[in-house]
């Protein structure tokens, strides 16, 4: 994690997302720019939530840890979202676990300085209404993706989403590589089911196995499989 000391660069994104509209009152003297890269954690389940972050740019995997300590993904955050903002509220640690997958751009705003403030600004407490209500609304959805989808389409939005371009032997690739135990537990099955999973998508022309990684030969199959899971 690392705070950005650029004035201009954080006055530009708050213009581009009309972040002032968000709260009664200038808030930018709260705000930090913050850059969290890949495998960085923006919050752990169970931890105190000590800012609101409104989620930039970049990409993360949001999953939960169950009871039995294993792992389940819920969703991909990549789009301009509020994090922190049931927490703010319940006075409750991290609902869930929020880990980088590429660069992402974070504006913080600390609760030690700001939450008094938050908590009596009516433009944003009506923000996070919207927010938390449609957080509620897709919960319903996000929980059903593990029984309703196929493994096959819930591991190609995974591939589709953690996918990185790779130059190898001089040529640009796109190349997915990471712990496949590690992925089985979040996409809740087994590894094996999950091996064979990934046979059949190579066996469709849609990745290629090579020593240590997977190569995404068809790009645009690969997108039509993952659907909207995870959305």
């Amino acid at each position: 994690m690392i705070k950005i000391e650029d004035h201009k660069k954080l006055d530009k994104l708050i213009h581009k997302y009309k972040i002032n509209k968000i709260f009664s009152k200038d808030m930018r003297r709260y705000m930090e720019l913050i850059l969290f890269t890949k495998g960085e954690y923006i919050c752990r389940e169970g931890e105190e939530f000590t800012s609101i972050y409104l989620f930039i740019s970049g990409k993360a995997k949001v999953f939960t840890t169950l009871s039995n300590g294993k792992s389940l993904l819920l969703s991909f955050c990549e789009d301009f979202a509020v994090l922190g903002d049931l927490e703010l509220f319940n006075s409750i640690g991290a609902s869930t676990n929020v880990q980088i997958i590429s660069d992402t751009y974070c504006i913080r705003i600390p609760l030690n300085k700001a939450k008094e403030d938050l908590l009596n600004d009516v433009n944003f407490l009506r923000f996070a209404c919207e927010s938390l209500s449609e957080k509620l609304h897709v919960s319903s959805k996000k929980s059903s993706v593990n029984l309703l989808y196929p493994l096959e389409n819930r591991l190609a939005r995974y591939i589709f989403e953690t996918k990185e371009t790779a130059n190898i032997n001089g040529e640009d690739i796109l190349k997915f590589q990471e712990n496949l135990t590690e992925i089985a537990e979040l996409l809740g099955t087994s590894y094996r089911h999950l091996h064979r999973t990934l046979n059949i998508l190579c066996n469709k022309g849609v990745i290629k196995k090579k020593n240590t990684y997977y190569e995404v030969i068809d790009g645009e199959l690969l997108e039509s499989l993952s659907s909207d899971v995870y959305k």
